[in-house]
């Protein structure tokens, strides 16, 4: 019996186990981290105004696990041994014929005076200081702000900044507290939001515009104090921060010999499979793959390279040649509580919907439509 282990459970690690079931329903099944549980990251921008709450972010895995038959280990991988063939955690060894790293990145955290910014996809904790702090300011300035990894431009994740930004503007005008919190975008390049494509990016600043809200940009950053941001081109003040750094790989990576990327992901081909490393896979955030440097680090593009990956990784374990390449597709929608602007891109085309309410709706839709799979 051929025997996987997948380290993680976000949505590239269950994306891949639910594809291995779905190919083969006598493979042995391993999921390693420290919760068996998935947190439901897409909505963490919904926590400042109230529409989700901290409760309603994870979503326990125990019955997923049991219908798929899937066993998990509690624990956090530390290395591996034998080429990947046994994985390290602080719990304990786990042995495997095949192997998917899909654990995420971890954000680079070297601009002084970075304990001052709130960066919000640390999760729940973070967002709900967002909340919090936004609750209790009566006038003043929110700085919201992303920047990527000088080594490797793909890694970074700057799409959720936005729906802060909009998202809190329309949490303010609601709740009469606009006229005295302004809202600054900060930004080292010219064109943020860029990689989401030219007709994106015009969208984008023009709404901004329409809201009345501050930019920084084409400045590189020098570091945050508690009440300001410092760039190369100047600094300006600001009450609360809120700041996506770029992504690198985790630190127990050093611990091995996998191959990294100049930006410290884990190296792997169009087949998801870690150079030079048989049976060894890689998806989502914790790698560095082929492809257009706007390929995105974002949850639909984890769930393709789970499927992809698990795919390949049966074909190898029966002998054969992985020929199956992920696609490389853009797609979200960029939520301000009241509207959403869906952007999507490929390899070949470009499309940027203005904001339309029906698009907040299908957002909150998809969320419930996605998590059926495991509540």
């Amino acid at each position: 019996m051929k025997r996987i282990t997948i380290i993680g459970a976000g949505f590239a690690a269950l994306s891949a186990a639910r594809k291995l079931r779905q190919l083969d329903a006598e493979v042995e099944i391993t999921l390693i981290a420290p919760k068996a549980e998935l947190i439901f990251l897409p909505s963490l921008i919904w926590i400042p105004s109230g529409k989700r709450k901290a409760q309603d972010l994870p979503i326990p895995l125990e019955r997923f696990l049991h219908d798929n038959r899937i066993s998990f280990v509690t624990g956090e991988a530390t290395g591996l041994e034998n080429g990947g063939r046994t994985v390290l955690t602080n719990t304990g060894k786990v042995e495997n014929d095949g192997l998917i790293i899909a654990c995420g990145g971890r954000f680079i955290k070297k601009l002084p005076g970075i304990e001052h910014a709130i960066l919000p996809c640390e999760g729940i904790v973070a967002a709900e200081k967002i909340r919090d702090r936004v609750s209790t300011l009566k006038q003043g300035n929110i700085a919201l702000g992303f920047s990527g990894n000088p080594n490797e431009p793909a890694a970074m994740r700057g799409g959720p900044i936005f729906e802060f930004l909009f998202g809190l503007d329309t949490q303010l005008r609601r709740e009469g507290r606009r006229g005295g919190i302004s809202l600054t975008l900060f930004n080292p390049m010219p064109n943020p939001g860029n990689r989401l494509g030219a007709r994106a990016v015009q969208r984008l600043m023009a709404e901004m515009d329409k809201r009345d809200i501050k930019k920084q940009l084409g400045h590189k950053l020098v570091g945050f104090e508690a009440d300001k941001v410092k760039t190369e081109g100047g600094e300006f003040a600001a009450d609360l921060i809120i700041f996506m750094p770029g992504l690198t790989g985790n630190a127990w990576f050093d611990q091995t010999s996998l191959p990294r990327s100049p930006g410290g992901l884990i190296k792997a081909d169009a087949q998801c499979r870690v150079e030079g490393m048989p049976a060894v896979y890689v998806v989502g955030d914790s790698g560095s793959f082929p492809g257009p440097d706007w390929m995105p680090k974002q949850a639909h593009m984890a769930d393709l390279q789970g499927e992809t990956a698990a795919t390949n990784l049966l074909t190898e374990l029966d002998g054969k040649i992985p020929h199956l390449t992920f696609k490389v597709e853009l797609l979200c929608i960029v939520d301000s509580l009241n509207a959403g602007m869906l952007v999507r891109r490929t390899p070949d085309s470009e499309m940027a919907l203005p904001p339309l309410g029906l698009m907040h709706g299908a957002k909150s839709f998809f969320e419930s439509w996605y998590l059926r799979k495991y509540r």
